[in-house]
């Protein structure tokens, strides 16, 4: 059997259990194709499958990396309107982190001609994400308040952009520096908060004459879910769609009665499961990037064998923006 080499995790842990390695290169299945993997997104799910700490357990031996964007080398029995050499993304469970990816035919997109690889390992996970955790768990309406933390990173950069094009009133963002702050202003936030500053649920109200964000999206864990409690508008909807501090904390459900406010869960596989929502929302996001209305903001790119420098600058909050790794070229 052919081989290559990629990133394989054989324990969990640290950043330096992803080894690069030889591992057997895998063949497109019934209804799957086998795709030349040029640029694969990092993201914080990553991290917490190499943990185990993901929302599903991880089974041994791995290899990470769910956010593809390639060329399609073959294609297996019974697909259709799918051929080689063909532009495509799309999101895996695991696998990317390697020049070769099997991938289900009915979960590929097909690339734009003006997208580049590293631009479109920047839509799949985080577009969507950055566009449903607004839309269809937090129910923004038009001249809302939103508030977004880690707004210079891979979600956040797309939230602050697409929160205004949604018809947002008034986005704040927050971020850990004054360098990221400033991207996130240049990217349409209208208001800056540094979250090491205990005090921002306060600036949070402030900003926002004391009534509180409409729409709070919560991705650190730790005590920031109870934090951001403390400043969600009355009918305030806050959205839980993970925990980079690897922390879950706890919440009273009572506690939300006062204020008729909502707590929602948001994980992207389950709108994978939904082509109804799935569809039109990839063209929103496509037709924004195309018009120039979206800015994909690549931070950082990374040789695949360097893949645990790039966990550890992420998690270390080193970077902005879009991570992504680069396999070699066959």
């Amino acid at each position: 059997m052919p081989s290559m080499k990629a990133i394989r995790v054989e324990e969990f842990g640290e950043p330096d259990v992803l080894r690069y390695t030889e591992v057997e290169r895998p063949s497109p299945g019934p209804g799957e194709v086998l795709i030349e993997v040029c640029s694969v997104g990092v993201n914080y799910a990553d991290t917490m499958r190499r943990r185990n700490k993901y929302l599903t357990p991880q089974d041994l031996p791995f290899i990470p990396g769910s956010e593809v964007a390639g060329i399609v080398s073959e294609v297996g029995e019974n697909v259709e309107d799918v051929s080689p050499d063909d532009r495509v993304m799309t999101l895996l469970g695991t696998g990317g982190y390697a020049p070769y990816a099997a991938a289900p035919v009915e979960n590929l997109m097909p690339l734009p001609d003006d997208l580049g690889f590293d631009e479109a390992a920047a839509v799949p996970l985080q577009g969507l994400t950055a566009y449903h955790v607004l839309k269809t768990s937090g129910q923004l309406a038009e001249g809302e308040s939103v508030l977004v933390h880690a707004a210079a990173g891979g979600v956040g950069t797309l939230a602050v952009q697409v929160a205004k094009l949604l018809g947002a009133g008034k986005v704040i963002a927050t971020a850990s520096t004054r360098e990221k702050l400033e991207l996130a202003r240049d990217l349409g936030a209208d208001v800056l908060i540094d979250y090491t500053d205990d005090g921002w649920p306060e600036q949070v109200r402030e900003a926002t004459d004391g009534k509180g964000a409409d729409v709070i999206l919560e991705m650190v864990g730790g005590d920031f879910p109870e934090k951001n409690l403390s400043c969600l508008a009355l009918f305030g909807r806050m959205v839980v769609f993970g925990a980079a501090s690897g922390d879950r904390e706890k919440l009273i459900p009572g506690d939300l009665m006062h204020g008729n406010q909502t707590v929602s869960g948001f994980w992207l596989p389950r709108i994978m499961g939904r082509p109804d929502l799935l569809g039109s929302s990839l063209q929103h996001i496509l037709r924004w990037v195309a018009s120039g209305e979206l800015r994909l903001t690549i931070g950082a790119s990374y040789p695949l064998e360097r893949a645990a420098e790039a966990h550890a600058d992420l998690e270390g909050r080193r970077t902005t923006g879009k991570i992504v790794l680069n396999p070699p070229a066959s």
